[in-house]
């Protein structure tokens, strides 16, 4: 069987037998039943894993066949939304320290810096963000 529903159907089926096996061998063999069982699980959730993990493969060199690199996409939008909120939330702790230790420079440098690393993952997400905008005299 294929498909969601087929898997679950079979493992539904895998688990009864092994249910109705413990019945007629008895609580001595309750380990191994469950062990085997469990192996079954593993191998099936390995499966599942290794079929994904072939499809995402799959879909980053037709990406990089069609000549998108393979951050783009969704995947970036969560890395900058990431970056983002982790920048916001170290600010608060780099901000009061540095305002601590040297003042309004301490604090600038905090900042400086939050906003430095912010501009190098914008530059390295978007080639050609901080390049400007040329007017058509620059093409002469």
């Amino acid at each position: 069987m294929t498909g969601t529903d087929g898997r679950d159907t079979d493992l539904r089926k895998e688990l009864d037998a092994t249910l109705q096996t413990r019945r007629e061998l008895g609580e001595e063999y309750e380990s191994a039943l469950v062990d085997s069982f469990m192996e079954k699980v593993d191998q099936r959730i390995d499966g599942a894993v290794e079929r994904r993990l072939r499809r995402t493969l799959a879909e980053q060199r037709m990406q990089m066949a069609r000549g998108n690199r393979p951050g783009d996409g969704a995947d970036s939008w969560a890395e900058r939304f990431g970056l983002a909120v982790v920048s916001l939330v170290l600010a608060i702790p780099l901000s009061a320290i540095g305002a601590h230790q040297a003042g309004l420079s301490g604090l600038l440098i905090s900042w400086g810096g939050i906003v430095g690393v912010n501009l190098v993952q914008a530059a390295r997400t978007n080639p050609g963000l901080f390049k400007g905008r040329r007017r058509p005299s620059d093409d002469d």
